[in-house]
């Protein structure tokens, strides 16, 4: 069974998307300060992580499994991304963290514009 060509660019896209969140949390300011203890950082570190790797199943599970609830998953995701991103960017100005999350949230946008559209109708909803 050949994926169609708008799953491929939904998965190809979600995967770079998901690689640059993972960079991004590697790259975090892991200074402790008097609000942030090393536990409350290894903490969000920890959760960032686990997060990342269950969208990368839900990813998996759309793509491959043909699973449409994933795809529904990963909007919703998006938009509470979207959404802690605009408050970011609005209390500390666009920083380097901050523009790479904007590219993944570029990237994510696309990928599930692909799973929606096209060919990838059919591979749903089958």
């Amino acid at each position: 069974m050949n994926v169609p060509r708008n799953v491929l660019w939904f998965e190809v896209l979600l995967y770079l998307s998901l690689t640059l969140d993972a960079l991004s949390v590697a790259f975090q300011d892991r200074t402790p300060t008097v609000l942030k203890t090393e536990q409350v950082i290894m903490g969000e570190t920890l959760t960032a992580g686990c997060m990342i790797l269950l969208l990368m199943y839900f990813v998996r599970l759309a793509a491959q499994h043909r699973k449409n609830w994933p795809r529904w998953a990963l909007l919703a995701v998006l938009v509470l991304s979207l959404m802690s991103l605009v408050q970011v960017i609005g209390a500390r100005g666009m920083e380097i963290d901050s523009a790479i999350e904007v590219v993944s949230c570029i990237l994510t946008t696309a990928g599930l514009y692909y799973s929606f559209t096209g060919d990838a109708r059919g591979w749903f909803n089958a």
